[in-house]
């Protein structure tokens, strides 16, 4: 048997540079103030309650609900403590046991999990194998990127002893269990047609209203502490506007998503801001189906158009950073490991000229053939920041002659679906949320990833891919990672624009509110008042 040290250092890809992420936590602008509201967090009856103000709590980003086995919702049941994952991750990213007790490798196909003894469900039922089993086995039912991440093959239960089997070897799949679509729901209980589960964490649902609220309180027999709040009230505020006013206001206690133009308002003895950087980007996707984008000189052009400085300086106000490839410049694998493209104007434009793109009518716009070089920047609201890089990208591309028309819109998920709908599509997402090099790929990049929505293909990444899921050698799995990088910047296949520092903010008489590099962890047993 491996000790878990060797054991997570194996399935471990290299992590975020220690020194970068120790920083991770609370800051407070000033020491909390005298006249902090202390009954601010108490209702009539002598129960303390939280209110917190979410922007991405909806179903525009595929969070309608809170069933981890729905799309994307198993973010919003592990940020709000609803539910817990067999692993975890500590705020330097090494993995951690949370409802699993130890593991053990006894070959590259076989996972032998030992639970906790101590957990039971919200709903009262323990935690043992077989409330495991029927968990996984429902979500590799349900859920087509869970089923291609795991290759679980069968699982045996046998008390708390969980027994996996994989199709193949799986290096990280102790990882992809950390997943928020691995929190362990009771299948007994069941899931209502609302999205409503039954968890291992500090809270339980007692309403949702899809894209509205979420309304819980404290789970009475919760395993690992007492929680710090009677009642919490989820509230989706997608607009920044009306999250900041709703802040200052004291309608919520705390915010995630906060617009940095408000930040200033809340630099003050008042709130308290926690920080931490992560390997959430800002990027484009280039549609492979689009006879635009399928021009090599096109999506290099693009590459070479957009002035990722100037949109993380100025239009972020420096709360981000300008990204190189997938991941930041504090993974071994990121960074300057790889080469993209730098932001040249003037070598964009003679990439277009050698293209056949010229501008014959003076328009300033380029044409071939014909064919004027325009493109459909499809992007989403609710993350602040993407409708700013929209306008960035319009205005720098415009100078090297491209026409870029821009949807901002909250249907951008069925939108993106249709392939003739779109040229280049921006979103965000957390490149390692497990911190292993491999999922982005998977999940973006190859033929069988779940969103791959430009159809990008690549037979030398598939390749690269293939040796990647069988290798444990987290050496080996760093040099593939800089491999397949370089493959899609190459092509162009992506732009990566900027990588993110996410931050929440909450009144100073919070405590317990702590960023952390993966973004999963929110609202956890430590969220409490300030006890003065």
């Amino acid at each position: 048997m491996k000790t878990w040290k060797k054991s997570a250092a194996i399935v471990l890809a290299l992590m975020m540079a220690a020194g970068s992420l120790t920083g991770c936590g609370g800051n407070k602008a000033k020491e909390n103030s005298s006249n902090t509201d202390k009954n601010s967090t108490e209702d009539t009856a002598g129960k303390t309650s939280f209110v917190f103000g979410d922007t991405t709590f909806n179903p525009e980003n595929e969070e309608a609900d809170v069933n981890p086995h729905n799309t994307y919702a198993g973010w919003a049941c592990i940020r709000y403590g609803i539910g817990e994952t067999l692993f975890h991750y500590s705020d330097s990213m090494e993995i951690e046991p949370w409802l699993a007790e130890s593991y053990e490798n006894p070959d590259e196909l076989t996972w032998v999990i030992q639970l906790r003894d101590d957990v039971t469900f919200s709903s009262g039922r323990k935690l043992d194998a077989e409330a495991v089993k029927e968990c996984l086995e429902h979500l590799v039912a349900v859920h087509e990127r869970a089923k291609g991440d795991l290759l679980i093959d069968s699982i045996t239960a046998d008390g708390q002893t969980l027994t996996i089997k994989t199709t193949e070897p799986r290096p990280t799949l102790l990882n992809y269990l950390s997943d928020p679509y691995g929190c362990i729901i009771d299948m007994e209980a069941g899931i209502t047609d609302d999205g409503v589960v039954s968890g291992t964490g500090p809270y339980k649902v007692v309403s949702l209203v899809s894209g509205e609220r979420l309304e819980l309180e404290k789970n009475d027999t919760y395993w690992n502490g007492t929680p710090g709040f009677d009642t919490i009230t989820v509230r989706t505020i997608s607009d920044g506007d009306t999250l900041t006013m709703a802040l200052q206001s004291g309608e919520i206690d705390a915010a995630y998503g906060m617009p940095y133009a408000s930040y200033p308002l809340f630099q003050n003895d008042n709130y308290t801001f926690s920080s931490c950087a992560t390997s959430r980007a800002f990027f484009a996707h280039m549609n492979f189906e689009s006879p635009i984008i399928q021009d090599a000189a096109v999506r290099k052009a693009i590459a070479m158009g957009i002035d990722k400085e100037s949109f993380v300086n100025t239009l972020l106000d420096g709360n981000g950073y300008a990204a190189i490839g997938v991941y930041p410049d504090n993974f071994s694998f990121g960074g300057d490991a790889v080469h993209t493209e730098n932001y040249d104007p003037e070598g964009a434009k003679q990439v277009l000229e050698d293209a056949g793109w010229t501008d014959t009518d003076g328009d300033g716009i380029r044409e071939k053939d014909g064919t004027k070089l325009a493109i459909r920047w499809l992007t989403y609201p609710s993350r602040q920041e993407l409708p700013l890089l929209a306008e960035s990208v319009q205005a720098t591309l415009k100078d090297i002659g491209i026409d870029v028309s821009i949807n901002s819109t909250a249907d951008h998920n069925s939108i993106r679906k249709d392939s003739s709908a779109w040229d280049v599509y921006a979103s965000a997402m957390v490149t390692a949320p497990t911190g292993d090099p491999e999922y982005f790929f998977t999940t973006h990049c190859l033929d069988s990833s779940a969103v791959n929505n430009g159809h990008y293909h690549s037979d030398k990444l598939e390749a690269l891919e293939a040796e990647m899921a069988g290798t444990f050698d987290t050496e080996r799995r760093s040099e593939l990672a800089v491999e397949m990088q370089q493959t899609i910047l190459d092509d162009n296949a992506f732009v990566f624009c900027s990588h993110l520092k996410m931050s929440m903010i909450s009144k100073a008489g919070v405590t317990g509110l702590v960023a952390h590099p993966c973004d999963f962890y929110e609202i956890t047993v430590d969220l409490a008042p300030v006890n003065e």
